[in-house]
């Protein structure tokens, strides 16, 4: 793996750390784990193999994604305070998070450093067709992973009771002023 390759797993990693601590839930939140992924896919997803089995392994891992990003998303705390809406990944957001990006990292360390005859073995007797397809299938879960989980975010945000769920602070009314 390049540097740039361990930076941008480990920031994927690491990004869910800076929810640990309560902050709010705004364009940030969404923006920075989107824009992550977004990069990595527009760098290294070159083509959907759809060849032999390779579509099996592609929504096999995507489902796996879904439900740790589904699961993440139901697991981060979220509430409004002054008018804002705040979020702060719990232990078990956390944990799922390490464990979906740190999963694709440790199959990709142990594929460059040993892995690579079993991989091949097991997309043979499987019908996979090729490393583009184990590249398309662990980009594609990180991407749902990601997806998944912001979109949980969102929804529970928004159906939380208060004056303003958007995270845009609620100006108070030229009554309540005079008052």
């Amino acid at each position: 793996m390049t540097t740039t390759e361990w930076l941008i797993d480990l920031a994927l990693i690491l990004i869910v750390f800076r929810q640990l601590r309560e902050g709010p839930l705004g364009p940030r939140s969404y923006l920075i784990p989107l824009g992550i992924v977004s990069f990595v896919g527009y760098e290294y997803l070159d083509t959907v193999p759809t060849d032999g089995n390779d579509l099996v392994l592609i929504a096999t891992l995507m489902a796996v994604g879904a439900v740790l990003g589904v699961a993440g998303g139901v697991f981060t705390r979220i509430r409004v305070a002054g008018g804002q809406v705040l979020i702060k990944a719990g232990l078990v957001s956390a944990a799922l998070w390490v464990i979906g990006m740190g999963a694709r990292l440790g199959f990709q360390q142990w594929v460059q450093h040993g892995g690579a005859d079993d991989v091949a073995r097991f997309s043979l007797d499987h019908r996979i067709t090729g490393a583009q397809a184990w590249v398309a299938a662990l980009l594609l879960m990180a991407l749902t992973e990601v997806v998944t989980r912001l979109a949980t975010i969102f929804v529970r945000s928004r159906t939380l009771p208060g004056p303003d769920v958007s995270g845009v602070a609620v100006l108070p009314k030229a009554a309540d002023r005079v008052r």
